[in-house]
C-alpha cells in the first residue's frame, strides 16, 4: 500500500506543466479554443477544457482503500468545476471536460441543469470515445470530437436563440496545468 502511494507520487512530481504544454501545444490550444467559441455560438451552454499533468500531492494523499483514486479524480474535477465558475453561468448549462494526464483519466462535469437532462450512460460514451482517442495519440481529434458531442447535447437540450446575441459567460481558452 505504501509502496503504491510512493509510486503514483512519484509518477504526479515527475509530470508538470511543460508535459501539459507537450500534449497541448499553443497551436492545438487556438483552434480548439476557437472550436470551443463556434460550439457556444449554437447553444446557451458554455464549455471549458482543462488538461491538467498531474494531481497536487494533497489529492494524492487522499488515494487509498475509502478514496479510490476516481473518487479523488472526481473531486480534482469538481474543484475545477468550481475554480473556473462553470457552475455560475446564467443557464446553470456548463460543462468541463478534464483529462488528467498522469492517470489517463477523464471527467466531465455538467452542471445541474444539463445534468438533470442527459443521463449518466450519454456521458460514459463520450468519455470512453474520448479516452480512446487519446490512446491512440489522437489527442487534438478526441477534444475535438468530445466537444462536438457535448455541444450537440448543449443544441439539443439549449439551442440558442435565432437572431439573439450568445453572450459569452465563460473564456473559450484552454486550462492548461
Amino acid at each position: 500500500m505504501i509502496m503504491n502511494k510512493l509510486t503514483r507520487l512519484f509518477k504526479h512530481r515527475w509530470l508538470d506543466r511543460s508535459d501539459t504544454l507537450r500534449a497541448v501545444p499553443d497551436d492545438m490550444a487556438e483552434r480548439l479554443a476557437r472550436r470551443v467559441a463556434a460550439s457556444e455560438g449554437r447553444h446557451t451552454g458554455e464549455v471549458r477544457l482543462c488538461v491538467e499533468s498531474s494531481l497536487p500531492t494533497s489529492y494524492l494523499w487522499r488515494v487509498g482503500a475509502r478514496s479510490p483514486l476516481p473518487v479523488v479524480v472526481r473531486e480534482r474535477a469538481l474543484t475545477w468545476f468550481g475554480r473556473l465558475r462553470i457552475w455560475d453561468t446564467e443557464h446553470n448549462n456548463g460543462v468541463l471536460i478534464y483529462v488528467l494526464l498522469a492517470e489517463h483519466a477523464i471527467e466531465f462535469v455538467a452542471d445541474r441543469a444539463l445534468a438533470r437532462r442527459v443521463g449518466q450512460a450519454e456521458w460514459q460514451a463520450i468519455v470512453d470515445r474520448l479516452g480512446l482517442r487519446l490512446r491512440e495519440g489522437a489527442f487534438e481529434d478526441g477534444l475535438t470530437q468530445a466537444l462536438e458531442e457535448v455541444s450537440a447535447l448543449l443544441v439539443a437540450h439549449f439551442p440558442a436563440e435565432p437572431d439573439a446575441a450568445q453572450p459569452n459567460e465563460l473564456p473559450d481558452s484552454i486550462v492548461r496545468c
